[in-house]
C-alpha cells in the first residue's frame, strides 16, 4: 500500500488517536503541537457509545480503565450542601450511560495514554505553529512553512486544532457563515485542593442569576470546581482572550454572592495553577476539508461539553477518517469525501442539543431554582433517570461505526 505523509496539526486527543491509526497502516506522521510539552492538562472528560468500541478496537481499553476517575453519580445540591436528589451511574453495561459515563477520565491521562500508544512511531514536534501553507494543483501536495523558519511538504494536512482551528479560518471561504453556534452560557474550571466535605460523587449546585456550580473530585488531593454562566452579552466572548487575572475578577465578581462553597471555591480560584475559561459554543461548517487538507475533532465539529460526546466524537472522527485514507489511498478526494459523507450523520446527532431545555436549567430567579430542584426530586423519587437509562440508547442513535479491514493488525 502506499505510504502517504501525514501532517496533523493539534497533539490533543482527536490528532494522536488519528495518528494511532495511521502509523499502523504504516505511513509516515508527525504532529506538530503548539505547546512546548505534551498538554497533559484539563478537565474530566468522558467516553460514551460509539468512542468505547473505538478505544476497544485500539487495544487502550485496559489502559484508559486503568485511569478512570471514580465517579459514582451526581447530587444536586442546596446552599447548605443538602442532597436535594442523586442520579447514580449505569455501569450494568445495558443501556444508555446516565449523568456519569462508566468511562470517566482525566483530560490529561488520556493524552498521556494516546502519546504513549503513537510516541514510537509517530514524530511530535512541540513549540512549533503552522503559519502558512499552500496546495500545488498539479503535485496534490501541501506546502507548509513553520513558525520557526522551517518548512515540508506533506499529503495530507489534518486540522485537528480545537474549536478556534487556525487550519480551518485558512480553507473556508471569506464568505462562509460563522462557523460559531453560541449557546450564551459561559463556563470557568479550575483544580483546588480537597478537602473532608469532597466524595467521589460530583455535586451540582443552582444559584439565581443564571448561575450554576458542579464540584467534582478525581483524586486524593484534588477537586474541580467549575463554574457555569448563561448570559448572552456579546462582550463576554472577549473574556476568554483577556489576561488570566482579569478573567479570574470576572467570574469572582459575578459569583462571589451564589452561595453553598462559593468562598472556598473562589479562594482556590486565586493560587491555582489549572484555570481554563470559555464560551460554549458548537462549531457547524459546511466545509470539512479542502484539497488536501481535511478538518478533525472540534475543528470540524466541536458539540459543546454540554452534549458529553466531545471527546467521543474526536475518537469516532479519527477511526472513520483513518479508514476512508487507507481505503482510498490513491484517490484522496474520494476518501475526504466518504468520510464526510459517513460521519457526518453522527456528528448532527450528537449536536442535537435542546437549548430551550438547557438554558431552563439554568434558573435567573430563586423561584426557577426552586422549582427545578422540586423536579429534580420528584424524577428521583420516581426512579425516572434509572428506567430512562435502562430502556434508552447511548446518543449514538441509530448510526452505526463502520469496520474498515483496512486498520486491521497484519
Amino acid at each position: 500500500m502506499l505510504s502517504l505523509k501525514v501532517l496533523i496539526c493539534g497533539g490533543g486527543c482527536a490528532g494522536p488517536a488519528l495518528a494511532y491509526w495511521l502509523a499502523r497502516t504504516g505511513h509516515d506522521v508527525t504532529i506538530v503541537e503548539r505547546f512546548p510539552a505534551l498538554r497533559a492538562t484539563g478537565a474530566q472528560i468522558d467516553i460514551r457509545g460509539q468512542g468505547i468500541e473505538v478505544i476497544k478496537r485500539m487495544d487502550l481499553d485496559s489502559a484508559i480503565r486503568n485511569k478512570l476517575v471514580d465517579e459514582a453519580g451526581v447530587s444536586f445540591v442546596d446552599s447548605n450542601g443538602d442532597v436535594n436528589a442523586t442520579i447514580l451511574a449505569n455501569k450494568t453495561g445495558k443501556g444508555a450511560q446516565s449523568l456519569t459515563s462508566e468511562y470517566e477520565i482525566m483530560r490529561g491521562d488520556l493524552v498521556r495514554i494516546l502519546h504513549q500508544a503513537t510516541h514510537q512511531k509517530v514524530r511530535y514536534i512541540f513549540g512549533r505553529t503552522i503559519e502558512t501553507f499552500e496546495q500545488d494543483d498539479s503535485s496534490h501536495a501541501v506546502s507548509v512553512r513553520f513558525s520557526d523558519g522551517s518548512s515540508g511538504e506533506y499529503d495530507i494536512l489534518i486540522g485537528a486544532d480545537g474549536q478556534g482551528s487556525r487550519i480551518r479560518k485558512a480553507i473556508l471561504s471569506l464568505d462562509s457563515p460563522e462557523p460559531y453556534r453560541k449557546l450564551g452560557i459561559h463556563m470557568a474550571y479550575w483544580f483546588i485542593p480537597r478537602d473532608g466535605t469532597d466524595d467521589n460523587i460530583r455535586k451540582v449546585y443552582h444559584g439565581s442569576k443564571g448561575r450554576m456550580i458542579m464540584r467534582r473530585t478525581h483524586n486524593t488531593a484534588q477537586t474541580q470546581v467549575y463554574f457555569i454562566l448563561k448570559d448572552d452579552s456579546p462582550e463576554l466572548s472577549s473574556i476568554p482572550q483577556a489576561p488570566v487575572e482579569t478573567q479570574k475578577q470576572y467570574w469572582y465578581t459575578r459569583f462571589q454572592d451564589a452561595g453553598w462553597q462559593t468562598s472556598r471555591f473562589l479562594q482556590g480560584m486565586k493560587s491555582t495553577e489549572n484555570w481554563f475559561c470559555q464560551e460554549v459554543v458548537q462549531v457547524q461548517t459546511d466545509t470539512w476539508y479542502k484539497g488536501h487538507v481535511v478538518l478533525l475533532g472540534d475543528a470540524s465539529s466541536c458539540p459543546s461539553p454540554f452534549s458529553g460526546m466531545g471527546t467521543t466524537a474526536s475518537l469516532v472522527g479519527a477511526y472513520v477518517l483513518a479508514g476512508e485514507i487507507n481505503r482510498n489511498v490513491n484517490d484522496l478526494p474520494q476518501a475526504f469525501a466518504n468520510y464526510e459523507e459517513v460521519f457526518r450523520p453522527f456528528v448532527n446527532e450528537v449536536q442535537e442539543i435542546n437549548t430551550f431545555l438547557l438554558r431552563l436549567a439554568i434558573p435567573q430567579t430563586w423561584w426557577g431554582v426552586a422549582i427545578l430542584r422540586f423536579i429534580c426530586w420528584l424524577l428521583c423519587f420516581l426512579r425516572i433517570p434509572q428506567q430512562v437509562s435502562r430502556f434508552s440508547k447511548e446518543r449514538d442513535g441509530d448510526w452505526k461505526l463502520p469496520n474498515y479491514s483496512e486498520l486491521d493488525k497484519n
